[in-house]
């Protein structure tokens, strides 16, 4: 494990992660809000947001799945020394981390009639996030709200399979937004 592993966690653990938790569930809460979170410095291609997810998230009880683009060996040592989280194929993932073309989202787990939570939590790692594009509502949102979506037929299918589905986090530098499963995309 090389020493750039143990850098960039957080400086005050407690107070950071209840910070980054805090922005987590506000865009959880508000599907298309984005918000600033920092905290983290990931080594790259992980920006600034997508590590303090990780960081926020992730334990040595939810296994992760990194897309091919984030399946570094220096990504794998930051992640294993911050968190403990373990590495899983994308069906075993609790939480998963790569750009939109890196994640095989029909593998992902999308839980069941009696547990839909045991379902996956998807970060992608957008080039650029705004409040433009697709049209969401919903839970959460207050008549519509719109999102920088990468491809709005796949939020539309996730949707449809509610109360299972996939959530997701969408992170560029050190700010992300949400879209849970309740969401509505047009």
């Amino acid at each position: 494990m090389q020493t750039h592993a143990l850098e960039g966690g957080f400086t005050d653990a407690p107070i950071d992660a209840a910070r980054a938790f805090r922005g987590l569930m506000t865009a959880m809460a508000r599907p298309g809000t984005i918000c600033d979170v920092s905290g983290a410095t990931p080594p790259a291609p992980l920006g600034a947001a997508a590590g303090t997810a990780i960081l926020t998230l992730c334990d040595p009880d939810t296994p992760i799945y990194l897309g091919t683009a984030f399946d570094t060996q220096d990504v794998r040592d930051w992640i294993t020394f911050q968190t403990g989280a373990p590495f899983v194929p994308p069906a075993q993932a609790m939480f998963a981390v790569g750009g939109w073309d890196d994640l095989p989202l029909c593998e992902f787990a999308i839980g069941t009639a009696e547990y839909p939570d045991r379902s996956a939590t998807v970060v992608v790692e957008m080039p650029d996030l705004t409040s433009l594009g697709a049209t969401l509502s919903g839970p959460g949102i207050k008549d519509t709200a719109s999102l920088s979506l990468p491809d709005t037929a796949a939020f539309q299918r996730n949707a449809a399979l509610f109360p299972l589905g996939l959530d997701f986090i969408f992170t560029c530098a050190n700010r992300l937004a949400a879209l849970p499963r309740t969401t509505r995309v047009r």
